[in-house]
């Protein structure tokens, strides 16, 4: 088995998602004791946070790109980031280290493709909603990627930065992201890409009149997969 290297604490809320998601794999995969190899390194968010608000990915790419340096020094076979957002430096960490990056859009993106979708509504922070990184990286897979109007990216971002990161998980806000997704739906996407790691704490599978696609899942699933190929 491979060892997996996890880029956390982006938050620590979803960062035990993957967490959970990865070791119940393993278990449910080759059954008895078994558990998940991983080594983690996860960083302080106050000081991430602050980075994202002044535009600052260069240094964010300088700090996880020698968390994920420390990571390959541990052994680790793989390295994933923990974060949707975080994705924009997603370059900057695989160029730091030999061992591959398994990129969250990639393995989303082949998701989507293998349920015959390819228009999809992407949830996420603003600067993933906003942003190119993650858009351009589903479009090069052949997928028409639609986000939400202005007033409602600040409203998902606003519910993942004051309530879902902290761990406050509200039926408000579980109806207001619904709605949002409902509109996307409304406006031809096929599915909902839960764009934000800590979004899947809030949407639940079958909330939405469409598909929800758990990037969290997706990518720790995939993880797994890689780590158990010989």
């Amino acid at each position: 088995m491979k060892t997996i290297g996890l880029l956390g604490g982006m938050s620590w809320q979803s960062t035990i998602e993957y967490y959970r998601i990865l070791n119940e794999e393993v278990a449910s995969r080759l059954g008895g004791l078994h558990s998940a190899k991983i080594v983690m390194y996860s960083v302080d968010f106050d000081g991430i946070a602050e980075m994202q608000r002044r535009g600052d990915w260069m240094t964010a790419g300088r700090v996880l790109a020698e968390a994920a340096q420390g990571l390959e020094r541990a052994g680790a076979d793989m390295v994933l980031i923990c974060a949707n957002t975080m994705h924009i430096v997603a370059d900057a960490v695989q160029q730091a280290v030999r061992i591959p990056l398994v990129h969250l859009a990639d393995v989303t993106a082949a998701r989507v493709k293998r349920a015959g979708l390819t228009r999809v509504g992407l949830l996420g922070t603003r600067y993933t909603m906003e942003k190119d990184f993650l858009k351009d990286r589903l479009a090069s897979h052949g997928l028409t990627v639609h986000v939400p109007e202005a007033e409602d990216r600040e409203e998902v971002h606003r519910i993942i930065y004051e309530d879902l990161c902290r761990g406050i998980i509200t039926e408000e806000s579980r109806r207001r992201v619904k709605d949002v997704a409902e509109r996307l739906a409304a406006r031809g996407a096929e599915g909902i890409l839960l764009g934000c790691t800590e979004l899947p704490l809030l949407i639940r599978p079958g909330d939405l009149s469409v598909p929800e696609f758990d990037t969290t899942r997706i990518h720790a699933e995939t993880a797994v997969e890689m780590a158990l190929c010989e």
